[in-house]
């Protein structure tokens, strides 16, 4: 007999062979095609969340409020670099390449850096001029792929990133889909129009840190050794990578972790390679310490920045200033909910929206359509990140100030404790309520 409905089992969901699991093997079966995607990786991830601040009390003496000095700024370059970068506050835009943004969005991005004091960065596919001209401190990004490299652009900079690897997909190169290669894209990276871009994986010019070494000596010569030289690597092996890349001859060394988003990859790649920031950041630092270059030469935390308690447990783990991504287009406009019923219309909804290789983002931020890009205003978006960058700098100061602090920079593992055993072993900082850190005390 069967049961009447009341007394039924409801149905459940098996936790390997998820809702989300199962749409994945049909579409796969259906297509014959690999997904890919934008955006970061959506799995849950060991992150800043998991670390708490000790602010001060009996034993430790807070500052007071906005009345005694909490300091921001930041020097990158000074290792060897004739023209080192001074930045107001140690939070700056990471490499968002033109093709994958559109020029209102590359303009905005440099507005409100500027608004602030600090830098953006260029990404594949050259220097725009509304970027170069709305951009106070730019830092050009030398990549595996070339496009649109030049050795005037290379001058007009004030600072080269060399690019290695990034945190959503270490070991794998960028994609540009053929809807967005617009006829300014092409010309830009000489590529034909509406085709099809993959960026290679690898520089074509150099195999080793050997070879690296000669290609920042290579680049030194040509800007008259005035710009510092970043090298940026996806977090994998964080401390033979900072290792290496110190040795090469690095000023700066940017770290960017798993939750760091792309404009477009293989969603396999994007969840399942690569650490998470959190993981990455203790290691980078332990060879820094180790070569005696901690705070010699700088190191730039990114992937998943979102608030200042972000940016100030980075800086407390030994970052000298971190760089954001999703949070500025975010900032910018992006994902609002006011456009919601577009994003329906895209088969998607505000917060999730992730085809950003499709170029159909209707709020003209990841897009190279006129009609939509046109929807940004530069000037606005402009103001909205730099509020943005003012809120991330003034919560970090806060914390700061709560644990004794003068200076962002004189945060330390020290004011820190985790609240999981796998976040206290990733960051190197006891398990809250007791002085264990599971891997170093016993």
């Amino acid at each position: 007999m069967t049961a009447p409905p009341s007394h039924r089992t409801l149905p459940r969901f098996s936790a390997t062979f998820s809702p989300q699991t199962i749409a994945e093997i049909q579409r796969a079966a259906a297509t014959g095609i690999y997904d890919i995607r934008g955006g970061g990786a959506k799995r849950v991830l060991p992150h800043f969340d998991d670390l708490l601040f000790l602010g001060a009390s009996i034993s430790r003496y807070p500052l007071e409020g906005y009345r005694e000095k909490c300091s921001t700024d930041v020097t990158l370059g000074t290792r060897f670099a004739k023209k080192p970068i001074k930045l107001k506050i140690p939070v700056t835009i990471a490499g968002m390449s033109f093709g994958a943004l559109s020029a209102p969005a590359k303009e905005a991005l440099g507005r409100g850096a500027s608004a602030v004091g600090t830098s953006t960065t260029t990404g594949d596919g050259g220097m725009t001029p509304e970027e170069r001209g709305h951009s106070s401190i730019l830092v050009y990004q030398y990549l595996p792929s070339r496009y649109g490299m030049n050795p005037d652009d290379l001058r007009k900079a004030d600072a080269i990133e060399i690019v290695i690897g990034q945190g959503a997909k270490p070991g794998g190169g960028g994609m540009l889909l053929g809807q967005k290669i617009s006829a300014r894209v092409a010309r830009m990276r000489t590529l034909p129009e509406g085709i099809d871009q993959r960026s290679a994986c690898r520089h074509p010019d150099w195999t080793g840190p050997d070879d690296l070494e000669i290609k920042i000596e290579e680049l030194r010569e040509l800007t008259d050794w005035e710009k510092p030289i970043y090298v940026k690597v996806g977090a994998s092996r964080p401390y033979y990578d900072t290792a290496l890349a110190a040795k090469s001859g690095a000023d700066v060394i940017v770290l960017d972790g798993m939750q760091g988003g792309t404009a477009a990859t293989q969603e396999v790649f994007i969840e399942n390679v690569g650490l998470p920031i959190l993981a990455a950041i203790r290691p980078a630092v332990q060879a820094l310490q180790d070569l005696g270059l901690h705070r010699k030469l700088q190191l730039i935390a990114s992937g998943g920045i979102r608030t200042g308690a972000d940016v100030a447990k980075a800086l407390a783990l030994g970052a000298d200033a971190v760089a954001i991504g999703t949070a500025a287009l975010i900032a910018l406009g992006d994902n609002d909910p006011q456009l919601q019923a577009e994003y329906e219309k895209l088969g998607t909804v505000a917060g999730a929206y992730d085809d950003w290789q499709e170029g159909l983002d209707p709020a003209g931020i990841t897009t190279q359509d006129p009609t939509l890009a046109a929807r940004l205003d530069p000037a606005k978006a402009g103001r909205r990140l730099a509020n943005y960058l003012s809120v991330l700098t003034l919560e970090a100061q806060t914390i700061a100030r709560a644990c004794g602090k003068s200076h962002l920079h004189n945060l330390e593992p020290e004011d820190l404790v985790a609240l999981t055993i796998e976040a206290a072993a990733m960051a190197g900082v006891p398990l809250a309520g007791t002085n264990w850190i599971p891997g170093i005390t016993k």
